[in-house]
This record gives structure tokens, C-alpha cells and sequence, in this order.
């Protein structure tokens, strides 16, 4: 065995593994995530390799799925002191750096923001030149300040990003050790909300180096001696060094797992599927075997954000959710909170003292988990009510993720999933395929590397074809830095659409490739970023 890759994904209940010899699947465990996250691992990996009786020398590589940055800014914890500086003086002065963000989240990261002269017109024109000397004098502030993270964001740095490198030179002078985002290595257009992921970036660039450097170790401990990989919100991986410089990406990597792996084990490409976990249910629309990404800015922890993000709707139900009669005709309340990972522990059924989805999954004969004696004849009575009620809001959500009024095939993946039986109104074929349960570890392992450009150019004295193919170089060249062979490398989507706005025939291009994980003398390989 030569190729074996072994998926993680770490949710907040459960933490599951799976081992695959190239399509094959050999092995899974589905074990209770940890408070410090490497443990959990630690356990779903050795009983996954057990599983699959397969030794840990002959894994190749291991691909991870981590709620742990999305938990960090939601929770407002372990976040590194963040600086941002913006190059856009004269202009932008009116809206200054974290005019938008929660109160709480600003003051965890003691936010400092600061303006200076710079950026682009869309065609490239300079706003204002960089002032070297101006930017030194910010550098003594942030100094002053204490921050241990750097965010800069230039006015249409993705057109042209030499000012943003310029000014990460002259910082990494003066403030040495710093760690540095440059906005337009993450974001798109619009200049706010890529300020915005480029400082979310910083402010985790701490926690991204723990975090890395923990899964190491846990992986030293299994004796595993191979190439390791976050994966990414588009459904694609990137190497651990990637990871540490850009952890904003793995922002909704589960459900994006859990469609990957849900198109891999159901064999569609296009359809609904519904990811019901120990604390939510995740609702989205799988597009050529990817799942469909966001058409508009996204929140992330209350901070509006605009680079890519799958399009999905979450809802506060999943197989922990606690549950609580109705106080009179109207339906039964549950969720949104939930007994997550001490659903074990907890539950009515595992002798617990939290009545959970799960308790009513056992009582209406939908799962064989724990002791259903325990439950009492009131518990039992609740659970037709209950479940019809789970249905009904998973139905509506279903529905407004449609972009049709026709019926769709649904996918149900999850261990959460148990909740569902039949059909639900809406769907043309509700579909829980084998190995349902881990289906979020399954997209992990079998994950691709990916790059995309998002720009806008000046067709004015060059053709459409010429600008597409210099997008399409951009886009293998940042598929090529986050770890893919370039010989796999193939176009997934490119469009431009003209922007009749703006004067010199402006166009807005985007393309995006996708490639298999880079392989030298048969061993896979985890690259350094460019």
C-alpha cells in the first residue's frame, strides 16, 4: 500500500478519521472531539489505523478539517493583538479600519487602525505614492502598541499588489518578528470587506502557528511521518505551511468536507445536501461536485468579510440538541444549544439528564443507541412531535437553498442525520449513503488543491483571450504554491463579466483550477507557498 491517506475532521461534538487506500475505504472511527483538539485526533486516528490494520508507515499523508479558527473569533478567544494599515490617502478616510466590527471582537484583538498615503485606481493609475517615511512613523506606533499581527490593505490590490509588498518590506524592518497579511492574497474586490478577512488573517496568525504545530506533534505521537494538510472552504487542501500563513481559509471547511464527501459516496454532482451534526444541521447546494460559493459578503463572527465562502444555511438542530416541551400548541423548542461532545455523557439514554435529539431519534425507533429503557413514558410521548418538527424546519431550509421550485435530490450525511427518515417534502430522493456518518473525514482525504484569481482589467490595448490566459497563470500558480502537482492541474470555472460602470472597457475576471497533491519520486509532498 503506497498511496493511503487518512482524512480528519474535528466538529464540535466528535471528531471523525477515516483511512483510504486511493478510493478505498479501509477504515473509520468517530471518537468525541477534546477541549484541546489534538487529542481527539490522537484517538480517531488510532482507531482508524486499527481499524483498517494498516501501519502508520505507509500513509502518505493526512488531511485535516478544523472548526478551531471559525471557534477562535466566534468565541473571542487566542486571538493575537492585531495592527491594520490601509494605503489609500488621500481617499478612504471617511470609513477608517474597523469601522464595522463588533465592539467585543475589536476590543480582543485591541484592534489599532491606521491610514497612509497609497493604492490603484481599478486600471492601475496610482491613488498617491507610498510615503517610506510615513509608513516608519506608523511602525514606531504599532511598536508602541504591542500587536503581534500586521494586517496591510491597498486600494485595489488585486489588481496591482507591489504597494502591499513594498510596505511589508519596510514593516518587516522595523518590526521584526511581526506577522504580516497582505490583503490581496486573500480577499476580492471591494476594499472593506478584504480589509476586514485580511485582519481576521492577522489577528489568527498566532493561533494558526499553535495549532500546526500541535497537530504535528500529535501526529509524532502516532508516529506518523507524512505530509500534512488543512483543508479549505472551496472543498480543496492546502499544505500546513499554506495553513499557517492564510488559517482564514479554513473557515467552514467541515461543511464543505461533508459535501465533498457526500458527492464522493452519493455519486452526484448536483443535488442538496443536508450535514447534520452534533450541534448543527448544514444546508447546502453541491455544483459539479463542489459546493456552490457564496454570491455575496459573508459574516464571520459579526465581521463582514468578502473572500470565498460556500453558500450555506445552518440551522441550530443536530443530534445534541437539547430539547424542551412546548408550553402549549406550538412546537416543540430545539435547539439552538447543545450538549455537544458530552453527548455521551449527557443524554437521557446514556444516563444523562438532558433530553436531546438524539433520545428522540431512539424513542421514535430511528436509532439503537444507549439504553431506551431510561427514557421515561413522557419522553417517549413527546418524540412524534418532535421529530415532525425537525422535519418541517429541515424542509423549509431545503427549500431556501433551492434556486428552483423543482424537487432535488438530498443527500443526508452527519451522524446527526439518524434524525431523518424518509422522504421530506421538497426532494425528489433523499439519499444516506454508506458511511454517511464520517462522510466529513471522506472529504478530506479525498481533497484536491486549488487557486483562484479574482481581478478586474482594462481591456483597452490587449484582447479578452490574453487577459483570461494571464488570469488562468495567476490561478495555477497559487494552485502550484498551496501544494498541487501542476501536470493534474484543470480549469474548473472562469468567467468575466464587463463592468459598463467603469470607463476603458473594465472587465471583472475569475478562474478557478483545481489539482491532485503534489507528488515527487511517489511520495506526496507539502510545498512551501510562494
Amino acid at each position: 500500500m503506497t498511496d493511503v491517506r487518512i482524512g480528519v475532521d474535528v466538529g464540535g461534538t466528535n471528531t471523525d478519521a477515516v483511512v483510504m487506500l486511493g478510493s478505498t475505504l479501509l477504515g473509520w472511527a468517530k471518537t468525541p472531539t477534546t477541549a484541546d483538539v489534538t487529542g481527539g485526533i490522537v484517538a480517531g486516528v488510532r482507531e482508524a489505523l486499527a481499524r483498517a490494520q494498516t501501519a502508520p508507515c505507509s500513509v502518505r499523508a493526512v488531511m485535516i478539517g478544523t472548526t478551531h479558527f471559525t471557534n477562535a473569533v466566534v468565541e473571542r478567544r487566542r486571538l493575537s493583538t492585531t495592527a491594520a494599515v490601509r494605503l489609500g490617502l488621500p481617499a478612504t478616510a471617511s470609513v477608517p479600519p474597523f469601522a464595522d466590527w463588533p465592539a467585543d471582537l475589536h476590543a480582543a484583538i485591541d484592534g489599532h487602525g491606521y491610514l497612509a498615503h497609497g493604492g490603484y485606481e481599478y486600471d492601475g493609475r496610482p491613488i498617491a505614492p507610498l510615503d517610506e517615511a510615513e509608513l516608519r512613523g506608523i511602525a514606531g506606533h504599532i511598536r508602541t502598541s504591542g500587536a503581534a499581527a500586521l494586517a496591510i490593505c491597498a486600494v485595489f490590490s488585486p489588481i496591482r499588489p507591489d504597494l502591499e509588498q513594498q510596505a511589508a518590506a519596510i514593516f518587516a524592518q522595523e518590526l521584526p518578528g511581526i506577522a504580516i497579511s497582505l490583503s490581496h492574497e486573500i480577499g476580492r474586490l471591494g476594499l472593506l470587506e478584504r480589509e476586514n478577512a485580511c485582519i481576521l488573517n492577522a489577528c489568527l496568525s498566532g493561533l494558526a502557528q499553535r495549532t500546526v504545530t500541535a497537530i504535528g506533534a500529535a501526529l509524532h505521537e502516532l508516529a506518523l511521518d507524512a505530509a500534512v494538510y488543512l483543508s479549505q472552504n472551496d472543498g480543496t487542501l492546502m499544505s500546513a505551511d499554506f495553513a499557517r500563513r492564510y488559517p482564514v481559509l479554513t473557515f467552514a471547511s467541515g461543511p464543505t468536507n461533508s459535501m465533498r464527501g457526500a458527492a464522493y459516496l452519493s455519486g452526484l454532482r448536483d443535488a442538496v445536501v443536508v450535514d447534520i451534526g452534533g450541534t448543527t444541521s448544514d444546508i447546502g447546494a453541491l455544483v459539479g461536485g463542489f459546493p456552490r460559493e457564496a454570491s455575496l459578503a459573508v459574516k464571520v463572527g459579526g465581521v463582514r468579510t468578502n473572500f470565498r465562502m460556500p453558500d450555506l444555511l445552518a440551522l441550530g438542530i443536530g443530534g445534541g440538541s437539547r430539547v424542551r416541551p412546548s408550553s402549549g400548541d406550538g412546537p416543540h423548542a430545539i435547539g439552538p444549544d447543545s450538549v455537544g461532545y458530552q453527548l455521551t455523557e449527557r443524554s437521557v439514554v446514556f444516563g444523562g439528564h438532558d433530553l436531546t435529539a438524539t433520545d428522540l431519534a431512539v424513542a421514535a425507533g430511528l436509532a439503537a443507541l444507549g439504553d431506551a429503557a431510561r427514557l421515561s413514558a413522557e419522553q417517549r410521548a413527546l418524540a412524534p412531535a418532535a421529530i415532525a418538527e425537525i422535519r418541517r424546519r429541515l424542509a423549509e431550509a431545503i427549500d431556501q437553498v433551492k434556486t428552483s421550485a423543482a424537487d432535488v435530490p438530498v443527500v443526508l450525511v452527519g451522524g446527526g442525520s439518524i434524525l431523518v427518515d424518509g422522504a421530506l417534502p421538497g426532494t425528489s430522493a433523499v439519499i444516506r449513503p454508506d458511511h454517511f456518518e464520517v462522510a466529513n473525514a471522506i472529504g478530506a482525504a479525498i481533497g484536491q488543491v486549488s487557486g483562484e484569481v479574482d481581478q478586474v482589467h482594462a481591456l483597452e490595448g490587449t484582447s479578452r483571450a490574453a487577459v483570461l490566459a494571464r488570469a488562468s497563470e495567476d490561478a495555477v500558480a497559487r494552485a502550484v504554491a498551496a501544494g498541487a502537482d501542476p501536470a493534474t492541474i484543470e480549469l474548473v470555472d472562469a468567467e468575466d463579466v464587463p463592468l459598463a460602470y467603469l470607463p476603458g472597457s473594465a472587465t471583472r475576471v475569475r478562474v478557478k483550477v483545481v489539482g491532485e497533491l503534489g507528488v515527487v519520486s511517489g511520495e506526496l509532498q507539502a510545498p512551501q507557498p510562494s
